[in-house]
């Protein structure tokens, strides 16, 4: 099955590098062109196939052509909500909702956004990889990129890596935060645990998060907040936020104080990056889902909303 098909116009700019030079530079991995050059027609000129040592000159016209026979059959397709924010021949951005897996796993077979996502591409008559960029915890809702080809998935795992993808999370959190902070400290895995982090001085990999605070509500000791990161380490805001004493409430590993609502109140708010195909800067962002949305009303809210 094609899945996608795309020309390039040789400009002298371009002229003097081989196929795979070009490619490269265009955010194709070197395991997507040795995939392209073993299908047949998968990258040609004029009709003819393309070697990918061949040394382009002005004016060519480079043709790739994107097969996959691949198909996520492991992935039982199941009728779950699925709220699209976005959608073209190259991305899906979904809001993914609170209590959702994105893959399945022991115990979650059929109930993931793999599910649900698999189901939405058979209702469409169309064959299935299903490639999740940016990952969110199980209870943690909001935006996440799923690449539709290999193409997407190549170029943003890439942005992924040199963190050009931009993401802007909501929370709220235990107690009156600061108007501003950076917490720039260490994440490593607990000991004897496959799930908990912990901050880890002497074996941790790097993490630095910023958050500003938004509201505060004093009756409920809860503040709303907005952060930004730098780094993308498992439970990074979770652990952070804990270690500076203003815990997410609800957070079943590192907080599990449920009095105003059952889940960590994370949500992945807005997504800036580059479109993989384009090159079109794209902002997306998503509501509050509805039980944190719920607690906010309360919050006396300051201009920075």
């Amino acid at each position: 099955m094609i899945k996608k098909q795309l020309s390039y116009l040789i400009s002298p700019e371009d002229a003097g590098q081989t196929v795979e030079q070009f490619l490269r530079k265009k955010g194709y991995s070197h395991r997507l062109v040795v995939h392209l050059r073993n299908t047949p027609l998968g990258l040609s000129i004029g009709k003819e196939t393309a070697y990918t040592s061949h040394m382009l000159k002005p004016g060519e016209i480079l043709f790739v052509t994107l097969k996959e026979e691949e198909n996520s059959e492991h992935i039982v397709p199941t009728r779950l909500p699925l709220s699209i924010a976005y959608e073209d021949e190259d991305i899906l951005v979904v809001n993914k909702a609170p209590g959702m897996p994105i893959h399945p796993s022991q115990g979650h077979f059929e109930n993931t956004l793999a599910n649900a996502v698999a189901w939405y591409y058979q209702s469409l008559g169309e064959s299935f990889v299903y490639r999740a960029i940016n990952r969110l915890d199980r209870d943690t809702s909001g935006l996440l990129i799923i690449a539709k080809h290999m193409l997407s998935a190549c170029v943003l795992s890439d942005q992924m890596v040199k963190r050009q993808i931009h993401r802007e999370y909501r929370a709220i959190v235990c107690g009156q935060t600061p108007e501003y902070g950076l917490i720039d400290q260490p994440i490593g895995r607990a000991p004897g645990s496959t799930v908990l982090r912990r901050i880890d001085w002497e074996e941790g990999e790097a993490a630095r998060t910023h958050f500003w605070r938004l509201s505060y509500d004093e009756e409920r000791d809860l503040s709303y907040i907005r952060l930004s990161l730098e780094t993308g380490r498992t439970h990074q805001i979770r652990v952070h936020m804990a270690s500076i004493g203003h815990p997410l409430p609800g957070d079943f590993l590192y907080h599990p104080d449920c009095r105003w609502i059952s889940r960590q109140p994370l949500h992945s708010y807005r997504l800036d990056f580059i479109h993989p195909v384009s090159g079109r800067e794209l902002s997306f962002t998503a509501p509050l889902p509805e039980d944190m949305a719920s607690l906010v009303p309360y919050i006396h809210r300051s201009p920075l909303g």
